[in-house]
């Protein structure tokens, strides 16, 4: 029976799973996303947003216990620069896990685990969608006289005679 066992052991020892988590996180927190299984990413997830809520307050305390954690120089000075920068208004929820489906040697459920204020193509579609304005009917009900005179500047169209056409029918 599992009672009171919460997390996933990832089918390694403590050591063996803390070694890899570290080394997940510090090269999510590097390259700012990677593709792993479903299983590593949730525990990922746990392990690291705990020290990106921590990076947001730089003093040495924190560094040091965010150093614990990653036994990374760059990953910790990756984290304390431009991430918390990125996340310092984000009240929580810094990863997206996307699932990818499965890998063909052993069907395992892979995904991609991103930093969420880092997915430049997401960024540009939602300043994309800022930028548009939104029109509606009730704008012109409220004011007849402008959509008149809109309609009056723009120049009518003339249409080609159809008389000629006619004729031609006539003389078969």
């Amino acid at each position: 029976m599992r009672h009171g066992k919460k997390f996933n052991h990832l089918g390694r020892t403590a050591s063996h799973r803390a070694a890899l988590l570290s080394n997940m996180a510090s090269s999510l927190i590097l390259h700012k996303r990677i593709q792993t299984t479903v299983a590593k990413a949730k525990e990922l997830r746990k392990y690291v947003e705990p020290l990106i809520t921590k990076s947001k307050t730089d003093d040495t305390n924190s560094r040091r216990v965010v150093f614990s954690y990653l036994q990374s120089k760059e990953a910790v000075k990756e984290l304390f620069g431009t991430i918390s920068e990125k996340v310092a208004s984000r009240p929580g929820g810094y990863t997206r896990i996307i699932k990818l489906g499965n890998r063909l040697g052993d069907n395992a459920d892979i995904c991609l685990i991103e930093l969420v204020d880092f997915n430049e193509t997401l960024l540009a579609a939602v300043t994309e969608k800022a930028t548009k304005t939104r029109r509606s009917r009730r704008s012109t009900k409220k004011t007849d006289a402008p959509a008149a005179e809109v309609v009056a500047e723009t120049p009518a169209v003339e249409e080609a005679p159809e008389a000629p056409a006619a004729e031609e029918k006539s003389e078969e």
